[in-house]
C-alpha cells in the first residue's frame, strides 16, 4: 500500500510528493524496510519507489551495490573464471582483455554502465584500429564479467546485450592488394636469407638456435620457450611438443598446455637444425658447471633456451630482440616470431606436402591463415609452373602459331 506525502520544492509548482512503499522483508533478517521516493507528481514518486522495490525483490540493495565498481567486479569475476576448468593461458587472456575494459570503465560504479557506454567503448576502439578479433575477444570477456554481476545480482541488465563489435568493410585497395597482403604474412626465400644474416652477424648466444628452430619448425614461441631437452630425440630427429610457456616474467612463469588438443605433437626436423641443437646442448652443458658454482639459486630445470640462472626465455624477450634484428636489415614486413609459422607453411607448400601433413605439423585443427598462405603459394607454383611450360616448349608453341593459316 502506497502512501504519500506533499512536501515544498524549488520546482515550478513548487511543491513535489514522496511516495512510501513497504519493501520486501530482508532475506536474512526477515525484517521490512520502507522506499521513500520523491516525484513531480504522484504517479512519478509511486514509479520511482516501485523500481527500487522491484530491485529489493530480486535481492539488489541498491545501497549496498551502488559503490561496486566495474574494476571490483572485474577482478572478482577473474578469480572466480580462473576456478573453472580452463587453461592457465585462457585465464592470463582473460585477463589481459579485462584490463583493457578496467582502463576504460576505470572506477566507474557497475550498476551505471548503460548499454550505451558498453558501445561506446567498442566504437571508440574501433577507431583506435584495434583489430576486430582482438575486440571480439574483449566483448567475449566483457559478456562473461556483466553476466556474473547479473547471477550475482549486482546489475539489473546486461549491457552487452545486442552490442555490435564494429565490422571494417574491406577497401578496393584491400581486394586489389589481396596478394601482397599474403605475402606480408610470411617470409620469402630471400627474406629469410637476410634475415638469418643479419641474426649471425648481430645475433646474441642462443638466438641463432631460436630463430633456425622457430623458421624450420612452425613452432609457437610460446612452445619453443617450454622445450626441454627431454623434449628432443636425436635419435630420430624430432622434437616433442606437450607444453607451452605462460607469462611476461621470465621468473615468474607458468607451464600451461599446448593451445590445442592437435597442438600436442611430433615434428620432424632437419638434420642441420638437429646438428645446431646438439652443439647448443654440449656447449650449455659446460656453462652449467660454472653457471651453478656462481648462482646458489639457480633454476635447474633443463630447458633448451636459458638465461644464465637457468629460467627460460620468455616469448616477449625473443619479439624484442627479432625486432631489434630486423632493424639491421631491408626486410619492411610487420615481422612477429608468429611469422615464421607461416614462413614454415610456405616451405612445406613448396615442396609439395600435402595440407593435411602441414596442418598437423603446426598443430592447427582448422586456421585460416596457414589454409590462406597454404593455397597462396600453392597456386603461384602452379602459376610459375606454366610459366616453365611455355617457356620451355617455346619452340613447339611458335612452330604451331607459326603453321597458323
Amino acid at each position: 500500500m502506497a502512501s504519500y506525502t506533499k512536501i515544498k520544492a524549488n520546482n515550478k509548482q513548487g511543491y513535489k510528493w514522496i511516495c512510501t512503499l513497504e519493501g520486501p522483508p530482508d532475506p536474512i533478517t526477515g525484517k521490512r524496510k520502507q522506499i521513500p521516493r520523491r516525484g513531480d507528481t504522484q504517479k512519478e514518486a509511486l514509479a520511482r519507489a516501485q523500481a527500487e522495490y522491484d530491485k529489493l525483490a530480486k535481492g539488489i540493495d541498491t545501497k549496498k551495490l551502488k559503490k561496486l565498481t566495474f574494476d571490483q567486479v572485474a577482478d572478482e569475476w577473474l578469480k572466480f573464471y580462473s576456478k573453472g576448468r580452463v587453461k592457465k593461458g585462457s585465464v592470463i587472456q582473460r585477463g589481459v582483455q579485462a584490463s583493457l575494459l578496467k582502463k576504460y570503465f576505470h572506477q566507474q560504479l557497475i550498476i551505471k554502465i548503460t548499454h550505451r557506454d558498453y558501445q561506446n567503448f567498442l566504437n571508440i576502439h574501433d577507431d583506435l584500429n584495434y583489430a576486430r578479433n582482438t575486440m571480439l575477444g574483449v566483448n567475449n570477456t566483457a559478456n562473461m564479467i556483466f553476466k556474473y554481476a547479473l547471477k550475482n545480482k549486482i546489475i539489473t541488465e546486461n549491457p552487452v546485450v545486442d552490442a555490435i563489435v564494429p565490422h571494417k568493410e574491406v577497401t578496393v585497395e584491400e581486394i586489389e592488394n589481396k596478394e601482397s597482403l599474403i605475402e606480408d604474412k610470411y617470409l620469402d626465400r630471400s627474406e629469410l636469407l637476410e634475415f638469418f644474416k643479419a641474426v649471425t652477424q648481430y645475433g646474441y648466444p642462443q638466438e641463432k638456435e631460436i630463430f633456425y628452430l622457430l623458421a624450420f619448425s612452425g613452432f609457437r614461441a610460446g612452445e619453443l620457450c617450454a622445450l626441454k631437452w627431454t623434449d628432443i630425440d636425436f635419435d630420430n630427429n624430432q622434437i616433442r611438443i606437450t607444453k607451452t610457456l605462460l607469462g611476461s616474467n621470465m621468473t615468474n612463469y607458468v607451464i600451461g598446455t599446448p593451445k590445442t588438443k592437435k597442438s600436442v605433437r611430433v615434428v620432424p626436423i632437419d638434420t642441420d637444425i638437429m646438428s645446431m641443437l646438439s652443439a647448443h646442448k654440449t656447449k650449455q652443458a659446460a656453462q652449467r658447471i660454472e653457471e651453478l658454482k656462481l648462482f646458489p639459486d639457480y633454476h635447474d630445470m633443463n630447458f633448451v633456451f636459458r638465461s644464465e640462472r637457468g629460467y627460460p626465455f620468455h616469448v616477449q624477450r625473443i619479439r624484442r630482440r627479432m625486432y631489434s634484428i630486423l632493424r639491421r636489415t631491408n626486410i619492411k614486413k610487420h615481422a612477429t616470431p608468429h611469422i615464421f609459422r607461416h614462413t614454415y607453411v610456405s616451405m612445406l607448400a613448396e615442396a609439395g606436402v600435402d595440407l593435411n601433413t602441414t596442418m598437423n605439423r603446426v598443430g592447427h585443427e582448422d586456421e585460416k591463415t596457414t589454409l590462406t598462405v597454404y593455397t597462396h603459394v600453392t597456386k603461384k607454383m602452379q602459376h610459375d609452373a606454366d610459366l616453365k611450360i611455355k617457356n620451355h616448349y617455346a619452340d613447339v608453341l611458335n612452330l604451331s602459331i607459326l603453321q597458323e593459316p
